[in-house]
């Protein structure tokens, strides 16, 4: 018994073929990588800051203000992931410590019993207000004392779409 095969042109166009590959220009691939060292300089200056001050490491900081800002109704972990745009499973251990803390505390979520809704507790509070002045020192060297106030908003202005898309 024969196999028969047919040929197909290298033109021709298939169901399964990926999506062709779109390429940014130069200008948004500077963008990017500027966008992204940006970030590891940041991140990392905070984080110097931080244990320099004796106090706890960014995320901390990150997690206990998205909490702050949704009050007493809190958070489930996937919503502080998707805000925080950090992995679960980093989430996971940053809440567990933030609990042992008692910085939050687990209550269950009135709408799905399977799942927990994350607090900030008044101690959460008061550690996020002790590292707010070490973590704004750092937002104004790193970025305020390099760019305008209208700068600032326009940068703002640019990132609110990417963001956005990123939380979709």
């Amino acid at each position: 018994m024969t196999k028969t095969t047919h040929a197909v042109p290298m033109d021709a166009p298939s169901t399964d073929t990926p999506a062709p590959i779109r390429r940014p220009g130069e200008a948004v691939t500077a963008a990017w990588i500027g966008l992204m060292r940006a970030q590891q300089i940041a991140i990392r200056s905070a984080e110097r800051a931080l244990r320099r001050a004796g106090l706890p490491a960014y995320g901390w900081y990150d997690a206990l203000w998205e909490l702050e800002k949704a009050g007493d109704d809190g958070l489930r972990i996937t919503e502080i992931e998707q805000r925080m745009l950090v992995t679960q499973s980093n989430v996971s251990r940053l809440v567990d410590r933030l609990e042992a803390a008692a910085c939050i505390v687990r209550r269950p979520s009135p709408t799905d019993g399977r799942a927990q809704q994350i607090v900030i507790t008044a101690a959460g509070r008061a550690v996020r207000a002790q590292m707010w002045p070490v973590y704004a020192e750092v937002i104004q060297t790193v970025l305020g004392d390099h760019v305008s106030a209208e700068e600032a908003d326009r940068i703002a202005q640019i990132l609110a779409p990417v963001i956005a898309e990123g939380r979709g």
